[in-house]
């Protein structure tokens, strides 16, 4: 199986980074990819007794999903700085996703911490952030916030080859917080909708209007039933809150609903790359 084909999930065994990797198994079926589970030994911390344990139950993971869910896995043990080894790991293996579990503006609080929003902005894969603990099979809706800017069309892409994987229906959404501009967006809006459509995929079209725009793309989540929030950060701004853009940020907090980032080539933005 090609490099191309793997899925990184870094794991402690909090409950949280279990219910990341369980939300990786459809994944993985549907894009015939391998589960890499990651275990860092955060700078050499961990006791010859400890690590033994750890290697003992991720064999027994692995076995597990190999045998219950009809899934390659494979697990490595890396030990340094655990965002340093994430992102090298992820680009030796050419990870295809990387898969983590959040819980808020924390984190994992004993194994990713704060550096979650960081691997996010870094990863040279896209990422998907598992906050919430209850979630659907499968992936039944795709909530695809547009904008009109070049780079938008990076996430389209991405949007589309999900809904192949699972046979999404992709709804967009405009968030209009100048009608100066309603006009425009909506004319980009419905191009970008018959592109999808011409694809083979089925796609519903929608505007919501308002100025907090990670609070509108969240509660307009929730109402459709989405199960997958695909969203474009940014990685130009020098001030350290605003690393991955402010509204990505925030939706990454507020969602339980799994968020994929994106993140985009190196562009001058616009005022419209907010999402």
């Amino acid at each position: 199986m090609s490099d191309s084909r793997k899925i990184l999930v870094p794991i402690d065994f909090s409950e949280q980074s279990l219910v990341a990797l369980s939300q990786t198994y459809n994944l993985a079926r549907y894009s015939n990819s391998t589960i890499t589970l990651l275990y860092v030994n955060y700078k050499g911390s961990d006791s010859d007794v400890k690590l033994f344990e750890i290697k003992t139950t991720l064999e027994k993971k692995v076995a597990e999903i190999k045998s219950e869910h009809k899934i390659d896995a494979e697990y490595l043990i890396e030990q340094g700085k655990v965002y340093d080894e994430i992102i090298k790991v992820a680009e030796k293996i050419k990870a295809k996703f990387m898969v983590i579990g959040f819980n808020g503006t924390k984190g994992l609080t004993a194994f990713i911490g704060h550096n979650t929003l960081r691997l996010v902005r870094l990863s040279p894969c896209p990422v998907i952030t598992i906050k919430g603990k209850q979630h659907r099979e499968g992936c039944k809706n795709i909530l695809l916030p547009l904008d009109f800017t070049k780079e938008t069309r990076v996430k389209v892409s991405k949007a589309i080859e999900m809904a192949e994987y699972f046979g999404s229906t992709i709804r967009a959404v405009m968030i209009i917080e100048n009608k100066e501009y309603e006009a425009r967006i909506m004319q980009y809006a419905s191009q970008t909708r018959k592109m999808i459509e011409d694809k083979g995929i089925k796609c519903t079209l929608d505007k919501i209007s308002g100025s907090k725009i990670a609070h509108l793309v969240v509660d307009y989540a929730e109402k459709i039933e989405a199960d997958l929030i695909l969203i474009m950060t940014k990685e130009e701004l020098d001030i350290d809150e605003y690393l991955i853009g402010t509204t990505a940020q925030q939706i990454i907090n507020f969602s339980d609903i799994p968020v994929l980032s994106i993140r985009p080539p190196k562009a001058n933005y616009t005022s419209f790359t907010q999402f």
